[in-house]
């Protein structure tokens, strides 16, 4: 049985970025070739609510994406991810328990990730948030991202062993980050901070997962 990793993408992405355009299946097997990473289970959802797969994939078939799409910040790629861990840990060989489950994204991944592990604050031990921050609207009436502070508490509370933060200099969502990092030390959640040159670019998500993997399931 394997550890799994989900891994999300960003805006204008669907579940086939990360291998495409971030090199997951190269990053990963060299990895673990190398003796420098755990071998693991790599989940690659479609994070985009109202989209079924990626352009050719569905019944929609080869439309242009769409990169801000009108159900973003719905909260319903959020709250169906309990159904997608059901699935992978029914239908694979994984490891069923906290220690072996880590959930990571770029961007609206990320921002994913971030409510996501708030919301199942004693689901995952590693967290990674590339190139994001808290998006959505602090005032929104969906309850997935209502009271994030104090459910970002809990989740300290309940103890994890890696929260991985990393965005580049020029990033347009920088200050975003910096926003998020000052909620996370208000709620004397530790972190680990990766800060790089350039800004919101594959050049930089391929190297925090380069970084990132290589901790997973190993403390």
């Amino acid at each position: 049985k394997y550890p799994v990793l989900y891994l999300m993408h960003g805006a204008g992405g669907d579940e086939e970025a990360w291998m495409e355009l971030g090199r997951t299946s190269q990053i990963l097997d060299n990895l673990i070739a190398q003796g420098k990473a755990k071998p693991m289970l790599v989940v690659m959802t479609n994070g985009n609510a109202g989209q079924t797969a990626a352009p050719g994939e569905s019944s929609e078939g080869f439309v242009k994406p769409v990169f801000m799409r009108p159900e973003m910040f719905s909260g319903m790629t959020e709250k169906a991810f309990g159904d997608v861990i059901s699935f992978i840990e029914s239908e694979y060989r994984v490891k069923k328990e906290k220690a072996s489950r880590a959930i990571a994204g770029l961007s609206m991944g990320g921002m994913h990730t971030i409510v996501i592990s708030a919301n199942l604050p004693n689901t995952f031990d590693y967290i990674g948030v590339f190139s994001s921050a808290m998006l959505q609207d602090k005032n929104s009436t969906v309850d997935f991202y209502q009271n994030m502070n104090q459910k970002l508490k809990v989740q300290k509370d309940n103890g994890f062993k890696l929260y991985w933060i990393g965005i580049g200099k020029d990033d347009f969502l920088y200050k975003k980050c910096v926003e998020f990092r000052s909620d996370l030390d208000a709620s004397n959640l530790k972190y680990t901070y990766k800060e790089t040159n350039g800004g919101h670019t594959w050049s930089n998500w391929r190297v925090y997962l380069t970084e990132f993997v290589p901790i997973l399931f190993s403390k």
